[in-house]
């Protein structure tokens, strides 16, 4: 039987036919992947040790609203065919060019250092090999240059294969140990669906501001519709998958941030640490939790956040480039 033989082709039209929900959730899995960083990591895990899980309406409200704005945005690009950076020069004029590429500069540099510290830091604490502040800086590089080549050589196809493997290890690892800590259920479907705010008058405010804004990244929205773009849809017959993936990324990323301020609240941490190193504190509690399988569960959290930072790391390094050309 030749090549184009109809019963040769059918076993592959069938494996396309089971596999094609997953483009239709691909961008929405970059968003989550791209948007939870060591940031968001610290900031649900502080926000849990200071709030406790009475504040957990505050992640699915957070989670809600990042929907909305970016399937707006998304109708908007579906509509005219522009992105939003294209329309915004438009309407606005040259100055907004300017001053986007200022922020953008200013934003690429610290976020990306920032994201390089958190892979060095996490990875330091998985696989030593010198001093915490060598390994910072080599691990760092070398997470840094191994994105850079994955974008380079294999681009949207092997960054999107890459991006979900990350997401999947750390969705699974994060919420597992959320879940080995042992929460009361009680307590959890409260802070889910009854809004309060514990400590208004202190910093209860502050905490679960900073929690509705802290979940899901920022820049990370625009960046979206170019993945759309990867993806074919230019019509607005494409809304309602672009409305899927995104409820499927949002969800993963609100699960994610909750497992977080769950682990915060249950473990004993130093709330005036912040950052990565927050996230290897937390990792040397749980340990401490788990009696003989201490090491082990210390070892898999970390992978999982090292899963959280590297993909941010990856989103950046390959994302950032679509706003840059956006001006060409």
């Amino acid at each position: 039987m030749g090549p184009s033989d109809p019963t040769t082709s059918r076993p592959a039209q069938r494996l396309t036919r089971n596999l094609r929900w997953m483009p239709a959730i691909g961008p929405g899995l970059l968003v989550a992947a791209t948007g939870v960083g060591a940031g968001d990591l610290a900031t649900g895990a502080l926000a849990g040790t200071k709030l406790g899980v009475a504040v957990l309406w505050a992640v699915a409200v957070g989670a809600l609203l990042k929907f909305v704005l970016t399937a707006g945005l998304a109708r908007w690009q579906l509509v005219t065919g522009r992105t939003f950076l294209r329309g915004a020069v438009e309407h606005f004029g040259p100055l907004t060019r300017a001053v986007f590429l200022a922020y953008l500069f200013l934003w690429s540099f610290f976020v990306g250092s920032a994201l390089m510290a958190a892979c060095g830091v996490t990875a330091h604490a998985m696989l030593p090999l010198f001093s915490p502040s060598t390994d910072k800086v080599i691990y760092g590089i070398l997470h840094s240059c191994v994105a850079v080549w994955l974008v380079h050589r294999g681009g949207y196809p092997l960054f999107g294969k890459v991006m979900s493997v990350c997401i999947a290890i750390m969705f699974t690892t994060v919420v597992t140990a959320a879940i080995l800590v042992k929460p009361s259920v009680t307590e959890l479907v409260s802070g889910m669906f009854v809004p309060r705010i514990p400590d208004r008058s202190g910093d209860g405010l502050y905490w679960t501001t900073g929690l509705i804004g802290g979940v899901g990244g920022t820049l990370t929205i625009l960046c979206y519709g170019y993945w759309i773009r990867e993806e074919g849809r230019e019509t607005t017959g494409d809304l309602p998958a672009c409305h899927i993936d995104l409820a499927t990324g949002y969800l993963m990323t609100a699960l994610f941030g909750m497992a977080m301020v769950v682990l915060g609240s249950r473990l004993p941490v130093d709330p005036d640490v912040a950052g990565s190193r927050l996230v290897v504190l937390l990792a040397d509690a749980l340990a401490g939790t788990l009696g003989a399988f201490g090491p082990v569960g210390r070892w898999v959290f970390l992978l999982g956040a090292w899963g959280a930072v590297f993909s941010s790391l990856l989103g950046v390094w390959q994302s950032v480039p679509y706003l840059f050309a956006d001006y060409r």
